[in-house]
């Protein structure tokens, strides 16, 4: 009802053909450095950095948060994180879930007469449920993923979920696959009924459990025998069942692979289908590289050097690889260094699409950076908050500006300063040098203004 009334109001009907379709797809901890494109050397990935060779890579793009579920959260808002209602991964699924009086992504996409989709990780609910925990209350005409996000900590789960219905498992079958078949189906459906569509892939991979088609997982066993003696161990939660993985390294590997076929096998989809030039294809990660599991960010240099991993707020936690095709539209082998963040998402697809951007909004469209047309508008600051627990506690802020980039804990802990435009790897801090006071003193009053109390 909500978004029908938003379109009654406010949508012009466009027809099929002046609108792109838009797939985007979401890593889950993914570092920075975990693509061949941004300096991976231990593996390739060459159907990812195809995008990149085709298209537009960020070198300056932010997660929405340091943890899942409030990255996922200023994705589908539009709101930036010290504005958003989550900041923090929270112990309830429902505590995750969006308030339904928000207009959100894919909302903005049925608006325009797009059919939408969600398959993977949906990390904002348990989606079995109705109400605000199920992506369909948000605008998804089809969702098929695990039920939960702490069953997405294993990829042999006891069930999954299609459009609401929860779907047995045995425990033994390889989740990924099925979540993408059902992808390229509602790909292939859409482009048969010659309608537009928008194609949200949050896959799990490569968050733990380090586990990975057999295959794939054996041959990369022959390339790392030396941690054969390794194990690696993860939970689900009661009654799912997470194997231990002998080598996770090479399960890491492996699951990378995996994740480069799959997004090869979707954009030779759309060659077949003779929709790759209408199609945007976005790639992200949801927060920085992760260290559990037995997977070791170090030996693979997963956040290609930057400070720091997963759950703080150093450059190695929230800083996103971040690739962008679009033919005809978008530069191939372009790089931009433009400050951008999850929140900028929903504004740039409202542009793309002709959409009024929800109020709720506090990003800018990077449209015109994609296009290299018009002016591109500028973040004064790009503000991210880390909290902990139910009542969500400040824990750790970060800021950027302009060459500058804020670390600061909560508790006691002072604010650091760096200079990114000399010291990428955050190792000197700035914040008592006395040349720098003004800056500093600028910082606070960002940090001072960009939070706000969670309502």
């Amino acid at each position: 009802m909500k978004f029908f009334l938003f379109s009654l109001l406010l949508a012009p009907l466009l027809c099929a053909a002046e609108k792109p379709n838009v797939i985007y797809i979401l890593a889950d901890d993914l570092g920075y450095g975990d693509l061949s494109c941004y300096g991976q050397t231990k593996f390739k990935t060459p159907h990812i950095d195809s995008l990149a060779a085709d298209g537009m890579k960020f070198t300056n793009h932010y997660s929405g948060n340091t943890v899942c579920s409030p990255s996922r959260a200023v994705l589908m808002t539009g709101i930036e994180s010290g504005k958003n209602y989550l900041r923090g991964n929270v112990p309830g699924e429902a505590q995750a879930a969006m308030p339904e009086e928000l207009t959100v992504l894919p909302e903005v996409f049925k608006t325009a007469g797009y059919r939408t989709g969600a398959f993977g990780k949906w990390g904002l609910g348990e989606t079995h449920k109705t109400g605000k925990e199920s992506p369909h209350t948000h605008g998804f005409d089809e969702f098929c993923g695990w039920k939960s996000q702490m069953i997405a900590h294993t990829y042999y789960p006891s069930s999954y979920v299609r459009n609401g219905k929860e779907i047995p498992l045995d425990g033994k079958t390889y989740l990924h696959p099925i979540v993408m078949d059902a992808a390229r189906e509602f790909i292939s459906t859409s482009a048969k009924a010659d309608s537009p569509f928008f194609c949200y892939i949050p896959t799990a991979i490569p968050h733990a459990a380090m586990h990975a088609p057999k295959e794939l997982h054996e041959k990369w066993r022959k390339v790392f025998p030396q941690f054969d003696e390794k194990i690696g161990q993860y939970g689900a939660g009661p009654n799912e069942n997470t194997p231990d993985v002998v080598n996770p390294i090479a399960g890491f590997a492996a699951m990378m692979e995996h994740l480069d076929n799959e997004v090869g096998s979707i954009l030779n989809l759309l060659t077949e289908l003779g929709i790759e030039d209408d199609t945007i294809v976005m790639f992200a990660s949801d927060n920085g590289a992760h260290l559990e599991g037995g997977h070791d960010p170090r030996f693979f240099d997963s956040t290609g050097g930057l400070r720091g991993h997963k759950r703080d707020m150093h450059e190695g936690g929230i800083k996103t690889p971040m690739l962008a095709r679009w033919p005809g539209h978008i530069l191939a082998g372009s790089t931009t260094h433009l400050l951008s963040g999850f929140h900028d998402i929903l504004p740039t697809m409202a542009e793309v699409i002709d959409q009024p951007i929800p109020g709720q909004n506090t990003g800018i469209s990077f449209l015109p950076t994609l296009t290299n047309d018009g002016e591109q508008a500028q973040h004064d600051y790009l503000y991210i908050e880390f909290t902990q627990g139910s009542d969500q506690i400040l824990h750790s802020q970060a800021l950027r500006f302009d060459k500058w980039k804020v670390y600061k804990k909560a508790k006691g802990g002072s604010l650091e300063l760096f200079d990114l435009s000399s010291d990428p790897y955050e190792k000197k801090n700035l914040a008592k040098d006395p040349q720098y006071a003004e800056i500093v003193k600028k910082a606070k009053g960002y940090l001072k203004k960009a939070s706000e109390p969670i309502q």
